[in-house]
């Protein structure tokens, strides 16, 4: 018989996700794939699954499970949701056996946004164009989760680590640091630096697409001008009309008109992915600006 997950409650999102489907850019299909891929990493570790097996991305906590066929392992990182298998709570970022017919269920996160229930063997659902992540944008991939769906576990591979538990970094909940590099088009702002003088509020309109900010709006230098569709990244910073940034996220645009005036450094992005809205972020350059006067006519 199969073992599979018998999904009674979402929560407010759900999502299947792995690491994404690279290099289809020109095709304008986004990367998608965990929004924090470093929790998703980890809980697949802890059960000895490759990095890019499938897991559980759930936003906000209030996920519930039920184990059907079998018993599995399971693990739950990122957020801390104080999960447990029918009431009796297990841990983040530890393992945890979960024998036929019991519950798993996350509550709401203490702290971040996101968690991540892998389990040993994986979700097995159809890839789509080589991944098996939902892209909230492009509509592609394995649909949402909803009460009553059935998930397919895959097939065991490799062995448990000796630990069956992982320290990690503890997610912050007030003030969230980033590290940014500047350009490319930070000439086109009368004052950039207002990017790294302003605390920022995270608004409750952000999501996989892209984080939004309020605070202190940059005022263009050329309000008039236009700037051609140029290929966008995760983590680029694009400022709006409004003068308010917003930071690409997993399942971003691929091409973009607004100017970016920075970067989040690659090893900050998966800290972006745990941030609620409410919550204040802090930028600093992770190199000196370069001044408009110093570079070349373009």
């Amino acid at each position: 018989m199969t073992t599979t997950l018998e999904v009674l409650h979402t929560g407010p999102l759900a999502l299947i996700e792995d690491l994404g489907r690279a290099g289809m850019g020109h095709l304008g299909v986004s990367p998608s794939g965990a929004a924090d891929r470093r929790s998703h990493k980890l809980a697949n570790r802890l059960l000895a699954n490759p990095d890019d097996r499938a897991t559980i991305e759930v936003a906000f906590g209030g996920l519930s499970v039920r184990v059907h066929g079998g018993d599995v392992d399971i693990a739950v990182t990122g957020a801390d949701t104080d999960p447990n298998v029918n009431g009796v709570s297990f841990g983040t970022n530890s393992i945890a056996h979960v024998r036929d017919g019991q519950v798993v269920s996350l509550g709401r996160p203490r702290s971040g946004l996101r968690s991540y229930l892998a389990v040993r063997g994986g979700i097995d659902v159809t890839p789509v164009l080589g991944s098996r992540s939902y892209d909230v944008m492009g509509e592609i991939g394995p649909a949402p989760l909803r009460d009553g769906d059935v998930l397919q576990i895959g097939e065991r591979t490799g062995h448990f680590p000796e630990i069956d538990q992982a320290p990690v970094a503890t997610i912050p909940d007030d003030v969230v640091e980033l590290r940014v590099t500047p350009g490319p088009r930070d000439d086109w702002f009368v004052d950039p630096d207002i990017m790294v003088r302003t605390n920022w509020l995270v608004s409750n309109h952000s999501d996989r697409v892209g984080m939004r900010l309020v605070g202190m709006p940059l005022e263009y230098r050329w309000p008039e001008r236009q700037l051609p569709a140029e290929g966008a990244d995760r983590g680029a910073i694009q400022i709006l009309p409004n003068g308010f940034p917003i930071i690409l996220g997993p399942d971003h645009p691929v091409t973009g008109a607004y100017p970016v005036v920075g970067v989040v450094v690659d090893e900050d992005i998966d800290t972006l992915a745990q941030v609620q809205p409410g919550q204040t972020v802090r930028m600093h350059w992770s190199r000196p600006r370069q001044h408009p006067a110093s570079r070349s006519a373009w």
